[in-house]
């Protein structure tokens, strides 16, 4: 009994040891997406989430592309947030395009190099696309859709459409590989910058193949020319619904968001009828957005399209159905027929300046 009290007792603090161990020698990988020479807004917001990992956290930025946008993508990147310790930049042909198989085995390279305690991404359909193959690759289980960090490895998402919160502690090995709802971790402006840029690094290639690669490959990308701001991050987001009924009184939504300097959301069952592109879905299934004001024109308010919008500031509801499931959330509801309220609205709302 003596015996096995004292091995006990040896492996009890043998894990405590090791436990500290990894705590003292936190590390994070941030998985960034960049456009135009700039790393997005729901990747910095990766950054911050790491912040919550542990006060002592060494982030690294992996971007990955080719030309002298991953440069300058690199460079905005190295300044973008004061917790970023080093920008790792991957420069190759294969990686120009955002595919899951190459980046999935990018991942995979810098982390048998780098060995990081956890592996972030902010939970877009970049990071939807390419972690979850990563975390196969590394034979881990990652936690996805994360809304609050408590510690290294204890972390809150949502279950149910949203309806529930539920709370993971993280028992695997490393890396704790994490998507981030990006609306739950936002960046102050003030904290959007460091004095001096952190140093950028050419990840080594050498060793990179080709193996799984052929599986997918990239045909086009389509976006709307609009000079409209981003959905996932607007200050006021004008949605429509299936009320609209169809393409051409949709348009009534995106001039009342001209007029207000908002992005336009639809629902899944406006994009499904065709009235918009997919990129404009807000819901479980598509975007989260958390923004200071969301109108809502037409929509009646499933669970999954709630999913995606809940989080918002001030939420104002316009349907004709007094009992629709939209006025149980929204802060102002007006019961009225939208194809009389747009148009007095666009009457009487100034032109934005």
């Amino acid at each position: 009994m003596a015996t096995r009290a004292i091995l006990r007792a040896f492996r009890d603090r043998s894990i405590t040891s090791r436990a500290a161990s990894n705590y003292r020698l936190l590390s994070t990988l941030v998985l960034a997406e960049h456009e135009g020479g700039s790393v997005k807004t729901s990747s910095v917001s990766a950054v911050e989430a790491a912040k919550y990992l542990s006060e002592d956290n060494s982030v690294s930025i992996l971007l990955a592309g080719s030309g002298p946008s991953l440069q300058k993508a690199a460079e905005h990147a190295a300044s973008c947030h004061p917790s970023v310790s080093q920008v790792l930049m991957s420069d190759s042909e294969k990686l120009k395009y955002p595919l899951a198989e190459p980046w999935a085995r990018l991942v995979h390279l810098v982390q048998k190099k780098g060995s990081y305690s956890h592996i972030i991404a902010a939970s877009g359909s970049f990071g939807k696309n390419i972690l979850p193959r990563a975390a196969a690759l590394l034979d881990v289980s990652p936690v996805t859709d994360v809304t609050e960090i408590s510690g290294s490895n204890q972390f809150v998402r949502p279950i149910y459409a949203g309806n529930a919160l539920c709370t993971v502690q993280y028992t695997g090995s490393n890396p704790c590989m994490l998507t981030i709802r990006s609306t739950s971790f936002p960046v102050a402006p003030s904290d959007n910058a460091r004095s001096s840029a952190a140093p950028i690094l050419q990840v080594d290639l050498s060793t990179f193949g080709e193996e799984g690669m052929e599986k997918s490959r990239y045909i086009k990308q389509s976006s709307q020319d609009t000079e409209r701001p981003d959905l996932g991050n607007a200050r006021v987001v004008v949605t429509g619904g299936r009320g609209l009924k169809n393409t051409e009184n949709f348009k009534m939504i995106e001039r009342l968001a001209e007029k207000l300097g908002a992005a336009v959301g639809a629902t899944r069952a406006a994009v499904d009828a065709g009235f918009v592109p997919n990129e404009l879905q807000v819901g479980q299934t598509g975007k989260i957005v958390a923004p200071e004001l969301y109108i809502a024109f037409g929509v009646s308010g499933a669970i999954q399209h709630l999913a995606g919008m809940r989080d918002s500031k001030v939420i104002v509801a316009v349907n004709k159905d007094s009992d629709a499931p939209i006025f149980q959330v929204a802060d102002y509801g007006l019961v009225g027929d939208l194809f009389e309220v747009i148009p007095e609205l666009l009457q009487k709302l100034p032109e934005k300046k």
